[in-house]
């Protein structure tokens, strides 16, 4: 047990506070009736990711996703200018939908105005675009900081890149102790209905931009103080956790699939925090991090907590000192979770923004949860008086958090400094991870063995080319997502061993002795299986891009030879045989996009003979090589003339929004349906296919909508996905299966083995969220992929129920994807919020397969 004498035992949570921790991940909250309430009202079932009703279910503008798919990453000014950066930007229209509005609360449309007007009130406020979001709305990045010439803008990029390159050196350079600002990162309304963060930062920069005294003067010429003031303007103005693609952003940075993700990115990328503060809503009493086990193996937790916790401390002390109390005020006091509470909040993946902003160098980095609920429920049913009591009272709890940062920055900017040089150099030098103990981290009290986590690291990974090679097309897409993620890559100029391997000329090679190892092995590690650490997770247990993204990786010695370069884009991998007709393997989503590009233009295309692939004639080479060179893909000359003629597939989904996403980014065209659409009438003649995983439930249609499904299906496929795709296939009397399912909430990576042409040429891994298998297989039902035998769980966290069954040793060898005659069912998540890449061809497959093959079709 966490306790000390300085800070008693709080009651240790049991499973009722883990179910809620896990519901505040998507949307529920903590909260008290009211001023003088002192109960906590019960918190709502744990949900994620779109959830099965229609008010969740993705529906997201097709022009959002193209949004998010094209948006440039900004350049962030660089060195080339000093400080002040000023613009004048341009208001936005008025719009009295903004539900900040009622709140009390500054709209979005009111934030360019007030930026102008804190730009104009001296000389230490500037104001750049960081890019626009997936809505098309400005993000909007502030820096803080004493005036600065261009030359000493260039002298602080120079020290900042000695600090991440040369890390050895900068721990003893002068101008890095004595002249070095120290970069803070400050983000705000991430999640878009967890507005008051935006506000405590807007009235931070003018009371800064404003202050004359001494330690002012001293915090910003000593440091630059980042804020982004919104993270989300779409969510911020509709009320909505997620952006206008329907994302949780701070899901989204392993995947990096939306704008602003990739903004947040860009910032970390170029301003290198040492400090991060992400402000969220809403705990009551006031959540600070750091977390409960499990921690992250691959950080260097030691530095991390180290700075953490000393910060969470001073704002606990902060927030507290307001003087707010639950019996006049409703609110309770902090609350540090690694002190307080045994798990359910932790840090594992690098989802989150404070746990990616580790591997780029931040050694204290929080999220922190403000008390009062003002969202959802309560944003519908709370007079408005009482709403803008609860958010005044939140931008005062934040506000206390961003002041307390600042301080623990103005006093400990040496030490902060240091411990981030000594981050990279850990990983330049290849020294190993120090355990965290209360030896290691003084100060930190009740360190116990529940908190160590560490690794061993690779000497590299490579990413080899030819035919050890799965993908090309998959192996660039990854190189490419590691060097925009910071990580050094090389290529191979000549054939190299490493270890007993001989490796091909044109190889990939990622050293680990570079500044940013931790991120590299939590991108490219298979992970570690953590069930039996802790009884459930807050989020995702196993992400491995190595496993999933449909690339051959491999860790390995570090190399010997081979003449290695540093890239900084993958080698263009687009080709086209010269001869014969062409076949596109259909192994990857950009070949899947390639195909439907191809089919939008008019091209003939008919399906390869052994439903992988599709086959184009000779004769359309000039048009292919265009499609070819824009999606990155390898048409090769085969004397195939192909099978039956393929036509584009028009895909009614009923799924959630990051599948929505991924079926847009393969090109396909999309209408959202659910049962309410279907209720009110829907024209069955625009779609092709149906796609199920979230939101159409059969029981609720009206008499008429299913009939017209159940024609609609007569004629045509289901492609089902989860406990929702399984029931509809029931109900609907199509593959004669029984699902069964795991705990909702196991999740992780998992071995398979593919046995079908839906599933050749897969990876053998696929990810796994809430997992299902198929028994009771009857006639015409095919296996076109089953769980590995013995332990197929990987990495994450699958727990058998408490009566032994649902576990991973029951899944072994069962059926996980299945098809027939009018359906194919899935039981793992192959478009996972935009992430398990190598397994999206998958669902295209099975898309082309049922459009036009229903129960009794041909």
């Amino acid at each position: 047990m966490r306790t000390t004498e300085s800070s008693p035992a709080r009651p240790r949570p049991g499973r009722a506070v883990l179910i809620a921790a896990l519901a505040l991940a998507t949307g529920g909250s903590l909260f008290l009736t009211g001023p003088a309430g002192a109960d906590s009202a019960p918190p709502p079932p744990p949900v994620r990711d779109g959830g099965t009703t229609d008010e969740a279910f993705g529906r997201s503008p097709a022009d959002a996703a193209r949004q998010a798919l094209t948006a440039p990453v900004a350049e962030l000014g660089g060195s080339a200018r000093g400080y002040p950066r000023e613009q004048r930007l341009t208001p936005d229209p008025v719009n009295p939908d903004d539900r900040s509005v009622k709140l009390g609360l500054i709209p979005y449309h009111g934030i360019a105005e007030r930026l102008n007007a804190l730009q104009e009130i001296g000389d230490r406020v500037s104001v750049e675009v960081a890019g626009r979001s997936a809505g098309g709305h400005r993000l909007y990045l502030v820096t803080v900081t004493a005036p600065e010439s261009a030359r000493q803008t260039r002298e602080q990029q120079r020290l900042r890149e000695l600090i991440e390159r040369e890390p050895a050196r900068a721990a003893k350079d002068k101008a890095v102790r004595s002249a070095y600002k120290t970069p803070v990162f400050l983000n705000s309304n991430i999640h878009g209905n967890e507005w008051e963060g935006t506000d405590a930062s807007l009235k931070l920069i003018e009371r800064l931009a404003r202050a004359n005294d001494a330690r002012t003067g001293e915090l910003l010429g000593r440091s630059r103080l980042y804020f982004n003031i919104t993270a989300n303007p779409d969510g911020r103005i509709a009320g909505t956790r997620a952006n206008g693609n329907g994302f949780d952003l701070n899901r989204d940075f392993v995947t990096a699939s939306q704008p602003e993700t990739r903004a947040m990115r860009q910032i970390m990328l170029e301003k290198q925090p040492a400090v991060l503060l992400d402000l969220h809503g809403y705990v009551n009493g006031t959540l600070i991090e750091p977390t409960t086990p499990p921690h992250g193996e691959n950080y260097e937790y030691d530095l991390f907590l180290k700075h953490t916790y000393a910060n969470a401390l001073g704002m606990e002390s902060a927030v507290n000192g307001l003087g707010y109390t639950e019996g006049r005020d409703g609110v309770r006091p902090a609350q540090i979770p690694f002190r307080d509470q045994e798990e359910g909040w932790d840090d594992w993946p690098p989802i989150f923004t404070p746990q990616y902003a580790a591997f780029h160098g931040a050694v204290a980095a929080h999220t922190v949860e403000i008390p009062l609920q003002v969202n959802n429920a309560a944003y519908n049913t709370l007079p408005v008086a009482e709403l803008r009591r609860r958010s005044a009272v939140n931008v005062a709890v934040a506000g206390a958090a961003l002041d307390a940062t600042l301080e623990y920055v103005r006093e400990r900017r040496a030490s902060l400094i240091a411990d981030q040089i000594e981050v990279f150099r850990r990983g330049a030098a290849g020294a190993a991870q120090v355990p965290v103990s209360e030896r290691t981290v003084p100060g930190v009290p009740g360190i116990g063995p529940e908190d160590v986590y560490t690794v061993r690291f690779p000497g590299a990974y490579i990413v080899p080319a030819g035919g050890a090679q799965r993908s090309a097309t998959a192996a660039a897409r990854l190189v490419d997502h590691l060097l925009a993620n910071g990580v050094e890559v090389e290529r191979a100029r000549h054939s190299f061993r490493a270890g007993r391997t001989t490796y091909p000329a044109g190889s990939y090679v990622v050293d680990m002795r570079q500044p940013k190892r931790g991120l590299v092995n939590a991108l490219l590690a298979d992970g570690r299986d953590i069930s039996g650490k802790v009884s459930a997770m807050y989020d995702i247990s196993g992400w491995s891009l190595g496993r999933l993204w449909g690339a051959t990786v491999t860790p390995a010695d570090r190399p010997h030879g081979g003449s290695p370069r540093p890239v900084d884009a993958a080698a263009p991998v687009a080709a086209v045989g010269r001869y014969g007709n062409l076949e596109l393997r259909l192994d990857d989503p950009r070949e899947v996009a390639a195909l439907n590009e191809l089919l939008r233009r008019g091209v003939e295309v008919r399906r390869s003979h052994d439903g992988g692939g599709a086959v184009v004639p000779g004769s359309a080479r000039e048009r292919v090589r265009a499609v070819a060179d824009a999606h990155g893909v390898v048409f090769r000359s085969t004397k195939e003339r192909g099978g039956a003629v393929l036509r584009p597939v028009r895909v009614a989904a009923a799924v959630a929004s990051g599948e929505l996403f991924a079926l847009r980014e393969m090109g396909f065209a999309v209408t959202p349906v659910s049962t309410a659409v279907l209720n009110a009438g829907f024209d069955w003649s625009s779609v092709d296919v149906l796609s199920v995983s979230a939101g159409l439930d059969h029981a609720r249609l009206t008499p008429a909508a299913r009939d017209a499904l159940g024609a609609f299906l007569a004629g045509h496929g289901l492609v089902g996905r989860g406990g929702a795709g399984a029931a509809l296939n029931t109900a609907a009397g199509l593959l004669p299966v029984t699902p069964v399912a795991a705990d909702g909430d196991a999740n992780g990576v998992v071995r398979v083995v593919n046995s079908g042409p839906l599933t050749a040429g897969s990876p053998d891994h696929a990810f796994v969220y809430g997992p299902m298998w198929f028994t009771g297989l009857g006639a015409g039902v095919r296996v076109e992929q089953s769980y590995g035998g013995g332990a197929p769980l990987v990495s994450g966290h699958w727990r058998a129920r408490a009566d032994g069954g649902g576990g991973p040793g029951e899944a072994a060898q069962k059926a996980s994807v299945v098809s027939g005659r009018g359906a194919v069912l899935f039981g793992t998540e192959p478009l996972f919020r935009d992430h398990p890449k190598g397994e999206f061809a998958q669902v295209g497959r099975a898309l082309f397969a049922m459009a036009g093959a229903g129960a009794g079709g041909s």
